[in-house]
């Protein structure tokens, strides 16, 4: 296991093509906020010849938005791994039946008739659709999904369904992934941080999606540096030779990262990128 103190990065030079970077908890700050620091390093990278690719739980939409000055140069990993774009043509995507949208779905409304107060996203291509109309949960939403529409019933959504995201006002892992535990095996559950699980196709994760975009770009493991520091960023660790987890990661990712980094609130991918690039400060 990696040790809190432990921040190294191998030495060079290092023949970087491909970095890919959780969100949360890793490249944004506590305010979630993506550090100013970071823009004219994509723009040193660019120059470099290397692609920068956000992989995050979030929709496509947001993170396009959040992206929006990269451009035609814009690469997204979204919705966990189910939706892979470059310069707005799609990569690879993986899809859920309908039928099990439905079910889970009808899980969720069962476990809030129970007393749990939890709501359901239903994650499509063109948007993001949840039932619930309450200030709190839409709140919670929305700075995940910039297309987010309210309907009457999710049942009832006509899209291309990619993930089935579910808020836990309390603890995700505990009073509700058991829940949806079911689901696992047909489908795959992951839990992306304290509050959210993820309901995607059987097989869909970062790391799959890491090497889809890999193989599309002619990119080895190798050349892939990857950083993350939840669950849900696991897979991705093993698609490249120059892992990184942040300080403040979860136990699981600290141990199957080959390095650490310092935490986000630290700009641990600032700093640790600088010193794999070489990279005076900016």
């Amino acid at each position: 296991m990696l040790h809190p103190d432990s921040f190294h990065v191998p030495e060079g030079p290092h023949d970087i093509r491909l970095v890919v970077c959780d969100m949360d908890g890793t490249l944004l700050d506590a305010a979630k906020r993506i550090p100013d620091a970071l823009w004219p390093l994509v723009d040193h990278m660019r120059e470099r010849g290397i692609v920068f690719a956000p992989a995050s739980g979030r929709q496509h939409a947001t993170l396009a938005r959040q992206f929006d000055r990269l451009g035609e140069d814009l690469v997204v990993i979204a919705e966990n791994g189910s939706y892979v774009t470059r310069g707005g043509v799609e990569v690879s995507s993986s899809t859920l039946p309908a039928d099990a949208v439905r079910e889970v779905v009808a899980a969720v409304r069962r476990h809030a008739g129970a007393g749990y107060d939890v709501g359901a996203v239903v994650c499509g291509k063109r948007a993001a659709y949840v039932e619930r109309t309450d200030e709190a949960f839409v709140s919670r939403c929305t700075p995940y999904y910039a297309a987010l529409e309210i309907v009457e019933d999710l049942t009832a959504v006509d899209d291309d369904f990619l993930k089935v995201a579910v808020y836990d006002f309390g603890d995700a892992a505990h009073d509700t992934a058991p829940v949806l535990a079911r689901f696992d095996g047909d489908l795959k559950m992951v839990v992306s941080d304290r509050h959210w699980i993820d309901i995607m196709g059987a097989g869909v994760d970062k790391g799959v999606a890491v090497r889809r975009l890999q193989e599309a770009l002619g990119v080895t493991p190798a050349q892939t540096v990857v950083f993350g520091d939840y669950l849900n960023d696991l897979e991705m660790l093993d698609a490249s030779e120059l892992s990184f987890a942040m300080a403040n990661a979860h136990p699981e990712v600290a141990d199957r990262a080959r390095y650490l980094a310092p935490s986000n609130d630290q700009s641990g991918v600032i700093v640790t990128l600088r010193r794999l690039l070489d990279h005076p400060l900016l």
